[in-house]
């Protein structure tokens, strides 16, 4: 089977990776083995490939064919998150457009929309995880809302609750009025938005006289129930005990006093407003004040917001704003820019509302998590994260763990009585009733007697045992395969859910097992564009990961990608990258081409050039294998890929393969060509975490080889120890062959043109690989020699001088004039540079390096000089 002119990426991708997925490569079963385990940072399951996917998967795919390598048991977990607000607003949108309403729908008739979109849209994903490469073990693969998953998320909740750690309180929340649910703290971005400063006047009761006050939202003026100042204050002694007509409403409110206010900003007055701001709400509990909530769920005007009610809170805004400055209380307006709060899902601002929601403790909790990471039981990669992990854990918040939606898990609470206050938690309805009637003491009640919660639990509330509950180890946490794949290995996924997933899943895994979930958290940078911009479909600067591997082939774009991105920095993404990674497999393709093509002979003698050669790349092998090494160990990644580039395209393709070619006409000796191929294979073998595909169809060219002996199954190089002082006399020798091709390339000498060399060996570098020397620069007589030889043209390699006796093969006068020309440019050069350096203002002024890099300029002026005085000299 001969090999095309040109790599078709798209046919060897799909025929290799059709070949792992029949011969199942991917799938782990308990073994003898040591396992090491991956389990994949769930994607949203409606969601589709993009540039931080990429980036992560690639990783992941990385590290876990390499564990195959070594010869571990390797199992990498795939799977979806059901992503509660995400997905349920994707799906209120599609009944919309068919002219439905959520509000129309019981639950179940929603949640069959539901699981229909999922099934639609849900393995999208995960198939162009397949086209990346991802050698995921897909018979394992789990979906959050999975039934089993599903019943250890309720198992979870009932635990907690019973231990103390989950109570129900009417707190301060953060509500998303597009998605209508409560969010926790983190899903909250604080984005910095214009907006205005509006100073109101409210009119003492019984007086003439008014507060000015400032605020950012007038129209939630119709829920303030007081006015604060601080008791210190002079300028407002007098209304100690007074009341303010609140403008509009008219509401008569009452002055109260309390060193929270800060006389100092703005007017030193401040409006109260108990159920639309936290710190408000703190103030209202204080002084016992009344609670007006004036808007609805979707953020628009209640009852309390009197004429304005149905109308949307920034209409309200300006129309409220006419009103007031009609009523003549609007004193003034600042442009003002604040931070504003906004749904990390929807994109909505965010209101602060008072709520009945679902809270776990977790400052207790949180404990064996913080301690973990500190002590490095867990180690987070890069080091700098563990200053974050360490503030947010050592001030942690109660976790808001429910959401008002009917996508996910229902909260196992169930409610008798009253309705409010008389309520059991339990994993079924069976179980409730039993608990109900006991707490209850009526031994009447029946199931239509209770009613479930009807908010779903936060996903992240799932997501957080997913490392126990993929191998079912909370509804079975002594069987065997948690036993063996738990705790997992690595953990590859973005610094931004640092909090928001990873350290959830260090405090379940020391709450279910008493066991970290992972030792390693390997935390990607995010994906930029040249710009620095994050890339986003909003942007418009985020390419099509599938359009990209279309065009540069997988392998190339995951090259492209690890190119230029360390650990924990952000990457900045350019499509020449995956060009760039496009080229270097083309260049592995190539070389196999250039050596499928030799002639081999078993009657043809090894060449001593080939020993040499064949010995030295062995020995630089390991080199760069400890290098490799050390970086994966690191989670340096693209130092590994990068080491390992330079490897190929370097010492493999630009030096060994022309050191051990035959030349032209001629054959190889079979000796040779074996270990080629053996070296080739070793290459191919650090080759294919990254390049898998590449690497598998020339290993599977190489030869016949059964299903056992595929490259995603072979071993992993053995190291052994390696010879520093071949590998550096190599480089000495390389520096010589350099030096040749530069006298040839200036010249015009062409290479069939043989040429000789003298070297005075100051050096006393070794002569083991003159032979290579000679191949090289096809070099008819090298020789050592004392004195300079006349008529030669010379140059150096550190203090040894090689001279070339070419006067016949160049027109003399022609070449004199020339080095005549570049030695009067480069004593202009010189004498420009040493006239700044005699300039003691120069020296004394300008900073160090500058000082310097022209004491550099000059030296390396003064070293050209001394070489084309001495070529002159030698044509004369």
């Amino acid at each position: 089977m001969g090999l095309d002119a040109k790599y078709n990426a798209q046919h060897v991708e799909d025929k290799w990776y059709s070949y792992w997925m029949q011969h199942d490569y991917f799938h782990s079963e308990i073994d003898d083995r040591e396992p090491y385990t991956i389990v994949i940072p769930p994607p949203n399951v409606t969601g589709v490939l993009h540039m931080g996917h990429m980036l992560n998967n690639t990783l992941q795919d990385v590290l876990i064919r390499r564990s195959r390598l070594k010869g571990y048991n390797a199992c990498w977990v795939p799977g979806t998150d059901h992503a509660s607000i995400a997905t349920e607003a994707k799906v209120v949108a599609k009944l919309k457009e068919e002219g439905i309403e959520k509000a129309d729908l019981t639950r179940d008739e929603f949640l069959a929309h539901a699981w229909e979109w999922t099934h639609k849209h849900g393995g999208i994903i995960l198939e162009q995880l397949k086209k990346l490469g991802a050698s995921c073990d897909w018979e394992r693969t789990k979906f959050t809302m999975d039934d089993d998953m599903s019943a250890s998320v309720i198992k979870v909740f009932v635990d907690l609750y019973k231990k103390g750690h989950i109570y129900r309180g009417y707190r301060m929340v953060h509500w998303d009025p597009q998605a209508k649910t409560t969010l926790s703290d983190e899903e909250v971005i604080h984005v910095e938005k214009q907006g205005n400063l509006y100073y109101l006047k409210y009119q003492i009761e019984g007086s003439e006289d008014y507060l000015t006050i400032a605020t950012t939202r007038p129209e939630t003026i119709l829920g303030d129930t007081a006015i604060c100042i601080n008791p210190n204050d002079d300028r407002f002694t007098h209304l100690h005990g007074k009341k303010a007509i609140v403008p509009i409403c008219n509401r008569v409110i009452p002055i109260i006093t309390d060193t929270y206010v800060d006389m100092e900003f703005g007017t030193g007055c401040l409006k109260v407003t108990p159920a639309h701001d936290e710190n408000d709400k703190n103030l209202g509990e204080k002084h016992d004040l009344e609670v007006i909530d004036i808007l609805n769920d979707d953020a628009t005007l209640n009852s309390f917001g009197m004429h304005y009610e149905g109308k949307d809170r920034f209409v309200v805004r300006r129309e409220i704003v006419k009103e007031l400055e009609t009523l003549g209380v609007l004193d003034k307006v600042e442009q003002h820019t604040n931070k504003v709060g906004t749904s990390e899902r929807t994109g909505a601002v965010i209101e602060p509302k008072l709520s009945d929601q679902w809270f776990l403790k977790m400052k207790e909790l949180a404990q064996p998590a913080l301690e973990a990471v500190l002590e490095k039981d867990i180690n987070l990669v890069p080091e700098k994260f563990v200053n974050t992990y360490r503030y947010w854990m050592e001030n942690v918040r109660d976790w808001n763990i429910s959401r008002q939606l009917w996508w996910g898990q229902q909260i196992p609470a169930y409610y008798y009585g009253d309705g409010k206050n008389d309520f059991v938690v339990a994993e079924s309805l069976e179980e409730a009733v039993s608990e109900a009637k006991k707490q209850s003491g009526n031994n009447d009640l029946k199931a239509s007697d209770l009613t479930q919660d009807p908010d779903a639990l936060d996903t992240w509330f799932s997501s957080w045992l997913w490392p126990m509950s993929v191998f079912n180890g909370i509804l079975e946490p002594d069987n065997e395969e948690i036993n063996y794949y738990y705790p997992t290995n690595d953990l590859v996924t973005a610094p931004e859910i640092l909090f928001f997933w990873v350290a959830r899943m260090i405090v379940a895994g020391y709450e279910y097992r008493d066991e970290k979930p992972f030792t390693n958290v390997y935390l990607t940078g995010i994906v930029r564009d040249k710009q620095r911009r994050k890339m986003s479909k909003s942007l418009g600067n985020s390419p099509d990961p599938i359009e990209l591997m279309n065009t540069y082939g997988a392998d190339g774009v995951r090259v492209g990608m690890l190119l230029s991105s360390p650990a924990g920095n952000d990457l900045m993404f350019d499509e020449d990258l995956c060009k760039q990674g496009s080229g270097f497999v083309n260049k592995i393709w190539n070389a196999y081409r250039l050596i499928d093509g030799w002639e081999v002979s078993e009657a043809i003698e090894e060449t001593e050039t080939a020993k040499i050669a064949l010995q030295w790349y062995r020995n630089k092998f390991q080199k760069v294998l400890v290098e490799i090494e050390d970086h994966y160990s690191k989670y340096r990644i693209s130092d590994a890929l990068m080491a390992t580039y330079k490897l190929v395209w370097d010492d493999f393709c630009s030096w060994l393969l022309e050191m051990v070619k035959p030349n032209y006409g001629e054959g190889m000796a079979a000796t040779t060509y074996a270990e080629v191929i053996a070296i080739l294979e070793d290459n191919l073998k650090v080759l294919h975490p990254f390049v898998p595909f590449i690497s598998e169809e020339i290993w599977q060219h190489i030869s016949d080889r059964s299903p056992e002996e595929a490259l995603i199954v072979a071993s992993w190089p053995t190291m052994t120890t390696y010879d520093a002082d071949m590998i550096k006399d190599f480089s000495f020798a390389s520096e010589v062959i350099s030096g040749i091709r530069t006298i040839r390339k200036q010249k015009n000498i062409a290479f069939k043109e043989e040429i000789n060399l003298s070297v005075i060996n100051n050096e006393q570098a070794s002569t083991s690989f003159d032979p290579v020397i000679t191949k090289l620069g096809n070099i008819g007589e090298l020789s050592y020699v004392t004195e300079a030889i006349e008529g030669a043209l010379t140059f150096r390699v550190k203090s040894n001088e090689y001279f070339v006796p070419i006067v016949g093969a160049i027109d003399v006068e022609a070449e004199l004039a020339k080095l005549s020309e570049e030695l009067k440019y480069t004593e202009g050069f010189l004498r420009s540079v040493q006239g700044k350096l005699k300039n003691e203002k120069f020296v004394n002024g300008a900073p160090e390096q500058v000082v310097a890099n022209e004491r550099k300029k000059e030296a390396d002026a003064l070293a050209k000089i001394e070489t084309l005085k001495a070529s002159m000299a030698s044509l004369q």
